[in-house]
């Protein structure tokens, strides 16, 4: 009985908070999705499935679905390729107090505010007038850019910002597991001729497969919802929607327009592609949770 006593007092306060900010504001959100919802009136209009229809026909909203798919994808991709050759790198320096300097150097803009690094960056680096790359093209003779009116290139520079302010936390994440793999396999890799390389990619890192596959569940997750950056540097969505990504959208939608019934529609459809994203995840990176 006083076990079970403590089992619930442990468990219920957990369950209530899980319950009031986590499933409650989803359903609630699903809810307002069927109404032409705005707070400044008194009387919602329900609108069924509407709201759903007009998404299957907005422009930018599929246009939404495409930049963020890509931004995910290509930072994604170049986070990991750059996190495991940085932790690589570290976890072969000689000294423990050099390895804890180097993570923590690359773990400092994980702890900075973004809407802060993204206001450096956009006028420190990016800016029209006397931000570094322009400074840095006029040095070869170039004229300086207006970055907010390129596409890709835009896009491009938000990508490599978010890596610069993320890749930290993975950084840690990989040179924990790459610590964490016995070193009886480097011995038995060296014995039969395997390089640093080979040993690394072959032997190494397929045992890294449970680091490797959280780090990518998350960091996707993660990325999906990005939003401080992209309302810095494109809080219109850039040239032609070029930077719009659904966070953004859903914030346009939301307190821009005041049509928040169509921002949970919004919402919904990236609920529905987020899961379904690490729902392939889960299936295609199944990681065998033993060394043996």
């Amino acid at each position: 009985m006083k076990n079970n006593r403590f089992v619930a007092a442990v468990l219920v306060p957990g369950f209530l908070f899980l319950l009031i900010f986590s499933i409650f504001p989803v359903v609630y959100g699903l809810g307002i999705s069927l109404y032409d919802y705005n707070p400044a009136n008194s009387e919602q209009l329900f609108l069924g499935l509407d709201n759903y229809k007009r998404l299957i026909q907005d422009e930018v909203f599929w246009k939404a679905v495409k930049n963020t798919l890509f931004f995910c994808i290509a930072a994604v991709a170049a986070n990991i390729v750059i996190t495991l050759f940085l932790a690589k790198i570290i976890s072969v320096l000689p000294s423990k107090r050099i390895r804890t300097l180097f993570r923590t150097i690359l773990f400092i803009p994980c702890i900075a505010p973004m809407v802060g690094t993204s206001m450096v960056w956009k006028f420190g680096i990016v800016e029209t007038d006397g931000g570094l790359i322009n400074q840095i093209r006029g040095l070869f003779g170039l004229g300086a850019q207006n970055w907010y009116l390129t596409t890709t290139a835009l896009m491009v520079i938000i990508i490599i910002y978010t890596l610069w302010a993320d890749i930290g936390y993975n950084v840690v994440l990989f040179t924990a597991g790459i610590e964490g793999v016995p070193a009886e396999f480097d011995e038995a890799a060296k014995i039969d001729g395997a390089g640093p390389v080979r040993s690394f990619l072959f032997i190494k890192l397929p045992l890294m497969g449970r680091t490797f596959a959280f780090v990518a569940v998350m960091t996707m997750a993660n990325y999906f919802q990005m939003f401080a950056q992209f309302r810095i540097f494109a809080p219109d969505g850039g040239r032609d929607n070029a930077a719009m990504v659904l966070s953004n959208y859903i914030y346009r939608m939301s307190f821009t327009n005041y049509d928040m019934g169509y921002a949970s529609a919004v919402s919904a459809g990236l609920f529905v592609i987020v899961f379904a994203v690490a729902m392939v995840q889960n299936k295609l990176m199944r990681a065998d949770w033993s060394y043996e």
